[in-house]
């Protein structure tokens, strides 16, 4: 049924890791999704997987204050040695602060421009800077909402399952990702659309928060990738999965025990057609609709 479908939207349709390397000394690495929308190297994501940046931001700010305070009591005369040593030992250090922070937009030596941002809505507009255009031969194409109906079928695209693993050159000042762990062609899972949700507006009156959910989880990893229907137009972007609970508890034994165990329905939740193109509209980002 979306054989057809995936071939169109795995074209506009990549990978996006995030790689960090903490003051633990611990590198780690996440995977996502992102769709290309336009010529211009626009592309839009989930909000939520910029939010490692937002914190590296911050911590960026933390470690140098850290660091200045270090400074002032090292430089202080009136202290000796000992008594510099003890007020040094009191300053915090957070082993989760990010020192190194990066993202790798399904290509070498790209990065993120003039980005956008809607926090409430979950999603994230940017351009990829440089962008190469002969890589791609289609872009995704945005639902009409007037013409979305319950019950149609969808398949939601992106990276689940794929472990990346990277290390830090301190003599290169960049993450390494392991040979052969790039992610590949992303997954598809299916479902349908089951509700519009409406979580009121933005906190600057602006825009209706809308959302649609299906009837199967989005998975870790395909967060800001696609929600299309059989003709690979995109009806929402997977935000995340809710788990709902269905009001009954069966009692099963484990370790010769027994217990309640709560049974949840878990649903997918995407950004709204209606609401992505209210935002690329807005900020004047070309897109492309289909009735």
């Amino acid at each position: 049924m979306f054989a057809d479908a995936y071939e169109k939207a795995e074209k506009f349709t990549k990978p996006v890791i995030i790689s960090t390397r903490k003051q633990s000394g611990a590198v780690e690495c996440g995977c996502a999704a992102f769709i290309v929308i336009n010529e211009d190297g626009w592309i839009i994501t989930s909000a939520h997987i910029y939010s490692s940046y937002v914190f590296y931001l911050q911590h960026r700010e933390q470690i140098k204050k850290h660091n200045e305070m270090k400074k002032e009591i090292l430089g202080n005369t009136g202290l000796d040695q000992k008594q510099k040593k003890k007020k040094i030992s009191h300053l915090k250090v957070y082993p989760g602060w990010i020192l190194n922070h990066s993202f790798w937009w399904g290509m070498d030596r790209v990065r993120l421009a003039e980005v956008r941002i809607l926090e409430q809505g979950d999603l994230l507009a940017a351009r990829l800077e440089p962008f190469d255009k002969s890589v791609f031969s289609s872009y995704a194409r945005f639902k009409n909402p007037a013409s979305m109906k319950l019950a149609t079928s969808l398949c939601r695209l992106g990276y689940p399952f794929h472990r990346v693993e990277a290390s830090y050159s301190m003599d290169d000042n960049r993450f390494e990702i392991k040979k052969g762990m790039l992610p590949g062609q992303p997954y598809p899972i299916e479902g349908i659309y089951t509700r519009k949700i409406f979580k009121g507006t933005s906190s600057k009156g602006d825009y209706n928060l809308l959302f649609i959910e299906t009837s199967t989880p989005g998975l870790r990893g395909q967060s800001g990738g696609p929600i299309v229907d059989t003709e690979g137009v995109v009806w929402g972007l997977q935000s995340r999965t809710v788990h709902h609970p269905l009001g009954f508890s069966p009692k099963v034994l484990k370790n010769g025990k027994e217990i309640e165990e709560n049974q949840f329905l878990n649903t997918g939740v995407g950004v709204h057609s209606e609401l992505i193109q209210q935002f690329l509209k807005k900020n004047d980002i070309k897109y492309y609709t289909v009735d």
